[in-house]
């Protein structure tokens, strides 16, 4: 079953309250999302330490042939 942006955004606000958050579905299948998360937390962190803590607050949507969540284009950083 796929999943709507905006459960994909209540779950990423749940561990990023204060975050701005887009997400946008690239092809209109509700498979293939974009999302971009801004977020102080970010600050001190590279990349991939980012994007780990935004794929870890999905809670395994994107997990297997059987995820929820077919692909996901992360863009994070902190804000400027």
């Amino acid at each position: 079953m796929a999943m709507q942006a905006q459960e994909i955004e209540d779950l990423i606000r749940a561990e990023f309250p204060n975050a701005k958050i887009t997400i946008t579905d690239l092809a209109g299948d509700g498979n293939h999302y974009a999302a971009e998360v801004i977020d102080d937390s970010f600050k001190g962190k590279n990349r991939v330490q980012q994007q780990r803590a935004v794929y870890a607050a999905l809670k395994g949507k994107m997990d297997g042939s059987q995820g929820e969540l077919h692909a996901l284009a992360l863009t994070t950083r902190a804000p400027d």
